[in-house]
Order: structure tokens, then sequence, then C-alpha cells
């Protein structure tokens, strides 16, 4: 293995050409209130597998493939329910 980040999250958009959007949700608790907070973050991966909507996949952090993209689609972990 390689010291390369990865993570886990949910294909929101596939209309771009072998980019795909993918929505990292991290749960935490909040410091002073104590409740349970969502928190989403949305990167551009590079696809090579051809992911859909809805997919779960892990990416992996890349070299920089254009202006945004720092990411690539390394496995598609579960397909969405067409």
């Amino acid at each position: 293995m390689n010291d390369r980040r990865r993570m886990i999250g949910v294909v929101s958009s596939n209309k771009m050409q072998k980019t795909v959007s993918v929505d990292i949700t991290r749960t935490y608790r909040h410091p002073v209130y104590k409740k349970v907070v969502q928190k989403t973050h949305r990167v551009k991966a590079h696809d090579e597998l051809g992911c859909n909507e809805g997919d779960l996949v892990k990416i992996v952090e890349s070299r920089p493939m254009s202006r945004t993209k720092r990411w690539a689609v390394e496995e598609i972990v579960e397909r969405a329910e067409q």
C-alpha cells in the first residue's frame, strides 16, 4: 500500500467526460451544543470505471489532473439501484 489518502463517498453527478462529482459526508459531534452534525464536502474525481449517480465509490488522492481534479476513483464499492 502507499500513503495516499482514500475516502468513500457517493457520486452526485456524472455529466462530465471521465469526471464525477463525489459527495464525502463526515459525521461529528458539535463541540459546544453536543448535537451530531453531518458535513458534506464535494470533490471532483477522475473516472475510468464508468460510475453512475448514486454509486458508492472509493476515491484516492492523485496528482493534479486539471484545475479542480485531485482525486481518482479507485473502485466502485456498491452500485446504485436503477
